[in-house]
């Protein structure tokens, strides 16, 4: 936590503005009540407005995307599962793209309502998928497949068909993640939603480490299966939805960072969840900080930045894994 809260504290101070580390935290406390800035309005809304909550943001948003791959990987038994999984990410992006570019909501809808209800309506429609096909995990992330490729199909056919250059510009960035429009709204309502989640699967960690030996030893062992599964899945699909609603499709934190936490601190639930969440937070503060500065004023997508980051990540840790099963 340490290390999580000092590297907030540094890289709110990094950024193309012209503002020292003093004119920084000098904004920060005058927001506080304590002291007097002198600053513009102009720079202390870069640090109040801009800096401080992206950042804040990007912890969260690593966190809640660590803790759901994590949660993916124990409750399917398979280390490629990550939040996008169950379709959530493309129903999203094709809530996010009928919003821009078709205006569905009539104006009435943001961009980050349209992904989160798109992810909802995906989420709904792979479990029913799913549960028609006979339930089980296997049946799970089959149907995830298709309601991927489903929904990012929907997506590509509203933006072919309907959007011009700037609106395909717009949507592209979106879609590849972004932390830019981030603001303390979406702060309060995704570090609430993440920390529900987080508590919930804290509380069922025990059952969790039941799953791994799979579904019949954990009903052996007096866990009810089918109960603790819709719970995973419903919160693993609220925090996933609120997440990509508000920075887009981020790939390879959720699947990448919970096999570093496992190596780290082993199998265990009760301790693998909370060190995910951490890891994860302070990834996506630090890569956030590289997306924004390292060819400022232009920035990368952090999506571009995380996968940039975690394919080689991965390979390591597939090639750490030869001869397991």
């Amino acid at each position: 936590m340490v290390v999580l809260v000092l590297s907030i504290a540094v890289t709110v101070t990094i950024g193309p503005a012209n503002l020292s580390v003093r004119d920084v935290y000098a904004a920060i406390l005058d927001h506080w009540g304590i002291g007097n800035s002198g600053l513009t309005r102009l720079q202390d809304g870069i640090v109040w407005e801009l800096r401080l909550p992206r950042t804040l943001l990007a912890a969260v948003c690593g966190a809640g995307l660590a803790l759901c791959g994590a949660i993916m990987q124990s409750l399917l038994r398979n280390p490629l599962a990550d939040p996008f999984v169950l379709g959530i990410s493309s129903g999203a992006s094709t809530g996010a793209v009928s919003v821009a570019v078709l205006g569905v909501g009539g104006g009435l809808l943001s961009l980050s309502t349209g992904a989160f209800v798109g992810a909802v309506v995906a989420f709904v429609a792979v479990i029913a998928l799913a549960a028609g096909a006979g339930g089980g995990t296997a049946k799970v992330i089959l149907a995830g497949v298709a309601g991927t490729q489903l929904f990012s199909a929907l997506t590509s056919f509203i933006v072919m068909s309907s959007a011009d250059a700037e609106q395909t510009r717009g949507v592209l960035f979106w879609l590849l993640g972004s932390l830019s429009g981030a603001d303390w709204t979406d702060v309060v309502l995704c570090g609430a939603v993440t920390l529900f989640g987080i508590v919930v699967c804290l509380a069922v960690s025990s059952s969790l480490d039941a799953f791994t030996f799979g579904n019949s030893a954990a009903a052996s062992l007096g866990v009810s299966v089918r109960r603790i599964r819709i719970v995973l899945l419903t919160v693993t699909a609220l925090i996933t939805a609120s997440l990509v609603s508000a920075a887009g499709a981020i790939g390879f934190v959720g699947l990448v960072l919970p096999h570093a936490a496992r190596f780290l601190v082993g199998p265990r639930h009760g301790r693998l969840l909370p060190a995910t969440a951490l890891i994860g937070a302070i990834f996506m503060v630090w890569v956030d900080a590289v997306a924004r500065t390292l060819f400022a004023p232009q920035e990368i997508p952090v999506g571009v930045v995380t996968a940039l980051v975690g394919v080689p990540a991965f390979a390591l840790i597939l090639f750490r894994m030869r001869g397991t099963p």
